[in-house]
């Protein structure tokens, strides 16, 4: 397996409602940054361009095209797109490597998730026959996951408010952070209940924004001299979305793809967790075994900030 570097990587803020900036004027700042960090002029000067956006947020069909005009219309380029979050597009693009497609890659993810609901847009991706039809949104699926774990005792309320008040803190030295704060677990903890048994601070927000990231093989990286963080191994997998059909306090994919990696072969300094409700953040930390000395979402992570097909990139980024 190829050795792949990540040499540039940008975000923009984490922003409630951009308001009339549209995707493309999300898009081109971060585009611009990382061109900047490696020295290159725009997207012809990579192999391969692949994006991640979700077409549900913009409420049409191939709405991912507009956010190419970001790149530039000629010339034309190799350019790819998945309808999910562009930690997918780094997949592909880190395929693409793999196999001697490509020496190099630009990925961006963007997502403006403030003209719509997107609790409800995102109830479309269950199951189309049982519960896509009954609009089941994701809060509400994380509070009954919630309550799982609250009734069996694996977790306490002040386990969720500690996990918010050291993202809060965290997000203070973030500059893109939406939600920042020196909250104490105590302060958080005399907030209402929102959806029981989550109070609004458990939730993520929801953001606008976008991110990019330039992935090279290590002979390219040195060749334009940047300093690159090397991607030494990739897992995933997927659990079924059937919830009468699993464990809602476990996350045994999370279990597999950790083992797969080696997660658990040696210390883990730093884990940019993807957990967009606090209970989850625990759940994630079980499952890949990552112990107190392990710092989690230094950046804040999602409850900070959720730019939605862009916030998996981030974690990476």
């Amino acid at each position: 397996m190829r050795d792949v570097a990540i040499v540039a990587f940008a975000q923009s803020n984490c922003q409630r409602d951009a308001g009339a900036q549209n995707e493309v004027e999300l898009i081109m700042p971060v585009l611009t940054e990382v061109f900047k960090q490696t020295g290159i002029k725009s997207a012809q000067d990579v192999d391969f361009t692949c994006s991640g956006s979700c077409d549900y947020q913009q409420g049409a069909a191939f709405a991912f095209v507009a956010g190419v005009d970001a790149l530039g219309a000629v010339p034309p380029i190799k350019e790819s797109h998945v309808e999910m979050d562009a930690a997918w597009a780094l997949y592909e693009a880190w395929l693409k490597i793999q196999m001697g497609h490509a020496e190099s890659a630009l990925l961006y993810g963007f997502g403006k998730s403030s003209p719509g609901e997107l609790p409800i847009v995102l109830s479309q991706q269950l199951d189309p026959y049982y519960l896509a039809p009954l609009w089941v949104d994701t809060i509400a699926f994380a509070a009954m996951q919630a309550r799982t774990m609250l009734d069996s005792g694996e977790i306490t309320e002040a386990d969720k408010a500690e996990v918010v008040a050291r993202s809060r803190n965290n997000a203070l030295a973030n500059p893109h952070a939406q939600l920042k704060g020196d909250q104490t677990a105590a302060d958080l903890l005399k907030e209402a209940t929102y959806v029981s048994p989550l109070r609004l601070h458990d939730c993520c927000p929801i953001s606008d924004g976008a991110c990019a990231m330039i992935i090279c093989t290590i002979e390219k990286a040195e060749e334009w001299g940047k300093p690159y963080a090397i991607i030494k191994g990739i897992d995933h997998r997927i659990e079924t979305h059937h919830i009468g059909s699993r464990d809602l306090s476990r996350s045994v994919s999370t279990e597999i793809a950790g083992e797969a990696v080696g997660v658990k072969n040696g210390k883990v300094d730093v884990a940019e967790l993807y957990a967009p409700f606090s209970h989850q953040e625990i759940i994630l930390k079980k499952a890949l075994g990552l112990g107190d000395d392990t710092v989690i979402n230094p950046s804040g992570g999602v409850l900070a900030g959720n730019v939605m097909m862009a916030s998996g990139l981030s974690r990476i980024g």
